[in-house]
């Protein structure tokens, strides 16, 4: 399967599909080859966000392999949330460390810096199926944070409206919530783009 993600499917397939694990591991398999040619772009893509993508693209091939066997969306959701959960956990005490690093670090002005180059990078839109965004440094719009971001054009909600799958994008959203409050941040969003929003707003408070 090549990519270190993919274990973490294959641990959710084999506990809730023992007896169908490897007929879904081999049909996800390939369904993700098919939706790949997809985001092939991401890998080589100037915009960081786009690098994502594969991992949504075996997301997607799960979803999609689940969804023709006749899975419920509350199961699939479950099943989903599992998966990302136990990838964006951390596995130790220096990867909780690292996690709570960033937000420590934002008003140093090698931060600053880099959220520079870094906001120059992300509002490239290098390929049309790929992301956009726009970093927020004003404190008086990030709760004095002094960093926050919009998504303005979603490259996940795009590769799931091809695949006819968009009701299954806002499973994701749900994600965010958790990786914000692993780095010690409270994530305060009033939308997103894949409930109907124009953009997703993502503005941070450090949790006391």
């Amino acid at each position: 399967m090549g990519a270190e993600y993919k274990k973490y499917f294959v641990k959710a397939i084999r506990a809730h599909f023992p007896d169908q694990t490897e007929e879904l591991i081999i049909e996800t398999g390939s369904r993700y080859t098919e939706i790949s040619r997809d985001t092939s772009f991401a890998a080589k893509s100037a915009n960081p966000i786009d690098r994502r993508l594969d991992f949504i693209a075996y997301f997607l091939a799960l979803i999609k392999t689940l969804e023709q066997k006749g899975y419920s969306y509350d199961f699939i959701r479950s099943l989903c949330l599992e998966i990302v959960y136990d990838y964006v956990t951390p596995k130790n005490s220096i990867q909780r460390y690292l996690k709570k690093l960033p937000p420590k670090l934002i008003g140093w002005w090698p931060a600053k810096s880099f959220l520079k180059k870094l906001g120059a990078k992300i509002m490239i839109l290098d390929h049309p199926g790929g992301f956009r965004a726009k970093i927020i440094t004003d404190k008086t719009d990030t709760y004095g944070l002094g960093y926050g971001f919009d998504i303005l054009e979603c490259g996940i909600c795009k590769l799931f409206l091809k695949h006819d799958a968009a009701a299954f994008a806002p499973i994701l959203c749900e994600v965010d919530k958790v990786t914000s409050s692993l780095a010690g941040l409270e994530l305060i969003r009033s939308g997103t783009i894949a409930n109907g929003a124009a953009i997703c707003d993502f503005r941070f408070k450090k949790k006391h």
